[in-house]
């Protein structure tokens, strides 16, 4: 399982949205506030879009599927999974990454 998800992650890196390649320059190589971001990372059975496992922080981007019923409770199950493992869910909508970037890494950063 963890091959197919490592597999799986490094596809995503490659055909990563928009929104998420706006924010990884942000964040990538430790530009924001030192903290160290890896992108599309898998933790148990789940691949996250951003996490810094020094702050256990998960940043994820959602897109307008993640409004339908049921992405929603998959999306409530998987943060409340990763939850009980310590982490922290931070969850933002791409039109809000890409129009309000300040916004976006002030939320993060107060998070940290």
């Amino acid at each position: 399982m963890t091959n197919n998800l490592t597999i799986l992650a490094k596809r995503l890196r490659k055909s990563s949205t928009d929104a998420e390649r706006c924010l990884w320059k942000y964040v990538k190589n430790k530009k924001l506030s030192g903290l160290k971001f890896r992108r599309q990372a898998p933790i148990g059975k789940y691949i996250v879009d951003f996490v810094c496992f020094e702050k256990k922080i998960i940043i994820e981007i959602d897109g307008g599927q993640h409004g339908e019923d049921a992405a929603m409770i998959n999306d409530k199950n998987r943060t409340k999974w990763l939850d009980g493992q310590g982490f922290k869910v931070l969850r933002f909508w791409n039109n809000d990454v890409l129009k309000n970037m300040a916004g976006i890494l002030e939320e993060i950063v107060r998070h940290c």
